[in-house]
């Protein structure tokens, strides 16, 4: 529910620590955000990916930190209002994770997804 004040419960060092563990084994925790490193084929691609991280976070109202530079993208979750991680922190990095590496050649669709050459690649997936 868009602007739904109610308080959201955080989560202990250890919990987050078992549930990346458990549900998002790519990401991290630190210095108290959870944290995922997407690594790119060059500036095309950390584009592409803060534009795609950055309309996911709109669209869900809960932003992220990232940083960013030629070849890779820091995406930072935490919830400021709740001063630590929530279940919002967990639901968008799924989201962003689930979006970022999603390879539609490997699914057997119809789509082909990306060509396997250096010239067309822009992420370099896990």
């Amino acid at each position: 529910m868009t602007g739904d004040r109610r308080e959201d419960r955080t989560y202990s060092e250890e919990d987050i620590r078992a549930k990346l563990e458990a549900e998002l084994p790519h990401w991290y925790y630190e210095n108290g955000w959870i944290r995922r490193r997407y690594r790119t084929a060059g500036w095309k691609g950390t584009l592409m990916v803060i534009n795609a991280v950055g309309h996911l976070a709109e669209a869900a109202w809960h932003h992220p930190d990232i940083t960013a530079s030629y070849a890779f993208v820091i995406v930072k979750l935490m919830n400021h209002a709740a001063k630590g991680v929530t279940d919002k922190d967990f639901e968008l990095a799924r989201k962003i994770e689930e979006f970022v590496h999603w390879q539609p050649g490997e699914a057997g669709g119809a789509l082909e997804g990306t060509p396997v050459d250096q010239r067309f690649r822009y992420i370099k997936y896990d």
